[in-house]
């Protein structure tokens, strides 16, 4: 498969700070090699620094961020790449998706990043980025990311999501998102080709995982699922699912000083990849 890596470094609106400098890391951790191993070619491409002004607000730059991800995505699928997206943040996925013109999305993550202006009590721009792509809050700053339409929250699956707000928990009850734990990723995959996925997102946030086994940042709560669970429910449901990308967020290697992270990281996406080339 011919494969397109896309760096966004920034962490809320911080250029390689924090899980912004999760990007390269993945990279100097072998991922690109360990791809090229399995057979694929791959390129990588950076968007660099979307800003010089070290003082922008992190919404302009979070939003900008996803512009320049939007860009690179379409460039990649117009070449006849599938497009994996680097990122420090979770609302870069925002630009993925529309990139991708994608119209679903499987959101694998400890938090529901659901919060939106008016429920966070942190202001906590990355607890917003499901609400953004579902379109429940954000909207005219999404509506200039080129190519985005919300997705209806019909045809979300959210992943493992254990650390919720209380705002977070009612919203959901009043949400038709189709939550799944990783050992029931079949019936999701059913759901969400019932109500008619035909280019699924998938994004990955590395604190999906369990701490004992797999820290990625600084904000992993007790539990989840170990490194096997995940890449085997990510692979489940690629098998009957179209994948048009993927984002994999939030990975600070501060908090990984054995670097545990890439090589799992690299394991996941090379099983990705071959459960979709085996469709």
């Amino acid at each position: 498969m011919n494969i397109s890596i896309i760096l966004a470094s920034y962490d809320s609106g911080h250029y390689h700070g924090g899980c912004g400098q999760g990007p390269d890391a993945l990279i100097a951790g072998g991922l690109a090699e360990a791809l090229k191993l399995a057979g694929h070619d791959v390129a990588v491409h950076d968007i660099g620094k979307v800003s010089e002004d070290e003082q922008e607000r992190e919404i302009a730059t979070g939003f900008a961020v996803c512009n320049a991800v939007s860009g690179e995505v379409r460039i990649a699928l117009d070449n006849g790449r599938f497009p994996i997206v680097l990122a420090g943040n979770c609302l870069t996925s925002a630009g993925a998706v529309a990139g991708e013109g994608a119209d679903a999305i499987i959101w694998a993550d400890q938090h529901g990043d659901l919060n939106t202006p008016d429920t966070s009590t942190s202001g906590f721009l990355d607890g917003m980025a499901l609400a953004t792509v579902l379109g429940l809050c954000w909207r005219r700053m999404a509506a200039q990311i080129p190519g985005f339409k919300p997705i209806d929250p019909t045809r979300c699956v959210l992943v493992n999501a254990r650390d919720l707000d209380p705002a977070e928990q009612e919203l959901l009850e009043t949400l038709p998102i189709i939550r799944t734990e990783c050992p029931d990723w079949a019936g999701a995959a059913e759901k969400l080709k019932a109500a008619g996925a035909e280019r699924v997102h998938m994004h990955i946030d590395l604190d999906i995982h369990d701490p004992e086994e797999l820290q990625a940042n600084r904000y992993t709560t007790p539990g989840g699922p170990a490194p096997d669970e995940v890449r085997t429910a990510m692979c489940g449901l690629a098998g009957p699912l179209t994948i048009a990308g993927l984002t994999i967020s939030a990975y600070d290697p501060a908090f990984d000083p054995k670097g545990d992270v890439p090589p799992l990281v690299g394991e996941l996406v090379v099983d990705l990849l071959s459960t979709m080339e085996g469709r």
